[in-house]
């Protein structure tokens, strides 16, 4: 809001008084801050709590700061962020599930609303500069395009810059990035050297080495969310390869190790039980010798891949220590939920396979053990080692039992809060932002009031200091639980049979079985005092309905496939026929065409002068972990269709594209479900054919891995190439025209969507 003009305005400057009015400005001493948000690491996985995995520079930081043991965050990505950037409650931020799966009530549609003012937003008007570097995923995924308003993108949240991708998740080596508003491709290859940790420590780096070369005091605030430790665990070989033979002896045998450190160290109090390995979790002697290298194997790629971001976090630490920033700095770093289980009992080398139902099998991940961690995997380490990642407590991300929401939580500033002390005050994701306004001496009412968080600035000023934040309740997908002065109250709510737990997940929601515990003395919940206990625990349930009515939590529900099954309306018209011009933002594949289970022509517009022997991408959508493109190799017409990573069917030309203004293209002719003929065509006529056993029938790639004309984001379809493999002669456009109704999965689609989180 513009001020009103403080000078005098005369008939001539005889009379008059110029006046500016004041630079928004930070209170006296405020610092700078920096926000590090891990993705699905787990309370354990951490070197500070219990870990054996590398993390020096994390673990500095705990060392020259506050290790909270009692923090706690949704059980879900979009949920924690928007708790983060606002200090109000999941529900009430719109966030009662991820951005992607939003359903039409206040609490469940993916956009936080503008009145819940973001903590950007607020340090900005206080003069602060902000820059948001990493992994957002508070967008829903169909407004991550070019045409797409950008409203709920960070620079319309408060944020001056912004570098990193949309979505739960993106591939380490070839993202879906994004720079400001707009996207952009890798700034190098795969083949020189191209990681993402990297080049989000290298942007966080610039970002604050621009603002120093112009101004050396203005405050930042900083928000810098990996894509670590999310899956695809994709890390440097060379980082993958200090750990091999480092996890041989198993999860049971690794679990009780990082435990007794846990109690050694003072992360855990004396008198914390080990909670019990799950029934659907098998014990590691169980396994077969060669299951077990193979997850171990899995457990090596996600270490290396932990290690790998530590060192990035410790380049932009470095780097503010280099320019005189970090000793005035309130670095805050936290886990955005529990570990995750998507990658099932066995581990996942590549999550399209297990969306597209064709999952790969004992023999395959062991005949493709060394391909794991590379650029054309996607792997996720099975179950077991999720349960050891959450070290002491049960179950895991999605759920709220203390798995899945108890998580780290580091804070540092200077030499204000030395001696690596832990604190076990209670704690949630609601409570950063209000901590931060309290630690800069910004008022909360300029992050417009009504914030549910409580700071926690008391308790790194006072160890002992009786937890202020008494009530918290908790709610991801059905599963509840309330939390309220050293009582938990919980219950699960299976989603399907992702294991056997012997729950029914169409059962009502009144005849779910609640446990209590006293987390006081029982933080892992291995001491269920429900019966013991019956008036306590009916308080519990009669407090968490008071606060799911208060925060729009209502109405529950379960149902996996509800959102998909009635999506919010898009705007757009249905068609058949879609036209796109070379070169330029990839299309996210939610908003490309769908041609999979349907009759479909692919035709592209080209003019190929003399003399040039025509080669490059025409129009391609997916990677290598799954997808189609149309291409030319050596003058000659190609088609691959890639199934999930598993196979590739090729249809190739024998006859040199002419020169001269041509139409070529594909006809897919649908034959039965899921399977068709593919033919080659040149100005109508057919130059090559062959069949399609079987087409991708759910989705052809990871999120960010959309559609592009004139090039492909790699990794490559078809082995015939490397990416980009641009066209190198005219294309004036690409029509698709599709014919039958839309295939639809819903319920591989929510898995899809679920696995991305």
């Amino acid at each position: 809001m513009q001020q009103p003009f403080g000078g005098i305005i005369g008939d001539d400057w005889r009379t008059s008084t110029p006046w500016w009015p004041p630079e928004p400005a930070p209170p006296v001493g405020a610092p700078n801050v920096l926000l590090i948000v891990l993705d699905d690491v787990g309370f354990a996985q951490l070197g500070c709590y219990g870990s054996d995995i590398a993390t020096p520079n994390i673990d500095r930081l705990a060392t020259k700061g506050v290790r909270f043991a009692n923090f706690h965050t949704t059980a879900l990505c979009s949920p924690t962020r928007a708790c983060l950037m606002t200090g109000r409650n999941h529900h009430r931020n719109g966030m009662g599930r991820v951005a992607d799966l939003a359903v039409g009530f206040p609490g469940y549609s993916g956009r936080v609303p503008a009145e819940n003012p973001f903590v950007s937003e607020a340090l900005r008007e206080h003069g602060y500069a902000t820059y948001a570097v990493g992994k957002w995923h508070l967008t829903p995924e169909d407004e991550t395009h070019m045409a797409a308003p950008r409203s709920s993108w960070p620079l319309g949240r408060g944020f001056d810059r912004w570098y990193g991708f949309h979505g739960g998740e993106t591939h380490q080596f070839v993202p879906a990035l994004f720079h400001d508003n707009h996207s952009v491709r890798p700034p190098r290859t795969v083949a020189a050297g191209y990681h993402l940790s990297e080049d989000l420590a290298d942007r966080a780096i610039e970002f604050v080495s621009d603002l120093r070369n112009v101004d050396t005091d203005q405050r930042f605030f900083l928000y810098f969310a990996t894509g670590a430790c999310h899956s695809p665990h994709h890390a440097p070989a060379e980082w993958i390869e200090q750990y091999r033979g480092h996890f041989d002896l198993g999860w049971d045998r690794w679990r009780d190790e990082v435990f007794a450190r846990q109690l050694e160290t003072g992360v855990l109090p004396g008198g914390t039980r080990l909670s019990p390995r799950p029934p659907w979790v098998p014990a590691w002697d169980s396994l077969p010798e060669r299951e077990q290298r193979v997850s171990a194997r899995f457990m090596e790629c996600f270490a290396g891949f932990l290690s790998h971001a530590d060192a990035q976090i410790g380049r932009v630490l470095a780097y503010l220590e280099e320019i005189g920033d970090l000793d005035d700095t309130l670095v805050m770093l936290v886990s955005d939920n529990g570990a995750s289980a998507e990658g099932g009992a066995l581990g996942s080398i590549n999550d399209v396979r297990m969306w597209n139902g064709i999952p790969a099998g004992r023999r395959e991940l062991a005949a493709r053990v060394d391909e794991l961690g590379t650029p054309t995997a996607h792997n996720n380490y099975p179950w077991g080692w999720t349960m050891a990642g959450n070290t002491p407590f049960k179950r895991w991300k999605r759920e709220v039992h203390e798995g899945g929401v108890a998580d780290p939580c580091i804070v540092s500033w200077g030499e204000r809060w030395r001696g690596g002390d832990v604190r076990r005050q209670f704690t949630h994701a609601i409570d950063v932002m209000p901590t931060i306004l309290e630690l800069t001496g910004v008022d909360p009412e300029a992050a417009g009031g009504d914030i549910d968080g409580t700071s926690f600035a008391y308790a790194l000023d006072e160890p002992a200091a009786p937890e202020r934040h008494e009530t918290q309740y908790f709610e991801m997908l059905g599963s509840r639980a309330i939390y309220h002065r050293g009582w938990k109250a919980v219950t699960f709510k299976p989603l399907g049979a992702m294991y056997d737990d012997g729950l029914d997940p169409d059962a009502a929601f009144e005849d779910d079985e609640w446990e209590l515990y006293h987390v006081a003395e029982d933080l892992s919940e291995t001491n269920n005092l429900a019966a013991a206990e019956p008036e306590r625990l009916r308080d519990l349930e009669h407090k968490w309905w008071e606060e799911a009515r208060r925060n729009d939590v209502l109405p529950l529900d379960n149902r996996p496939l509800a959102a998909l099954l009635n999506p919010r309306p898009t705007g757009r018209a249905e068609r058949d026929r879609y036209v796109y011009y070379p070169n330029g933002a990839v299309v996210p594949e939610t908003v490309a065409v769908n041609v999979r289970n349907r009759t479909h022509l692919i035709t592209a517009e080209i003019d190929v002068a003399a003399g040039v022997v025509p080669e490059g991408v025409l129009i391609a959508l997916g990677s290598v972990l799954g997808g189609w493109v149309l291409y030319a190799h050596e003058g000659r017409l190609r088609y691959v269709h890639n199934l999930a990573g598993r196979e590739r069917n090729r249809v190739a030309a024998d006859a040199v594209i002419p020169p001269g203004t041509r139409h070529v293209g594909m006809r897919f002719e649908k034959t039965a479900e899921f399977a068709g003929h593919a033919t080659l065509l040149i100005d109508d006529e057919p130059v090559g054919d062959g069949d399609i056993p079987f087409f991708t029938p759910v989705r052809f790639s990871i999120t960010g891995a959309g559609l592009s004309i004139g090039y492909e984001v790699g990794p490559p379809i078809s082995d015939e190439y490397e990416v980009p493999f641009p066209w190198n002669a005219g294309l004036t456009r690409v029509v698709v025209e599709v014919a039958g109704t839309p295939h639809r999965d819903p319920e591989a689609e929510y898995q899809a969507i679920m696995s991305e989180q």
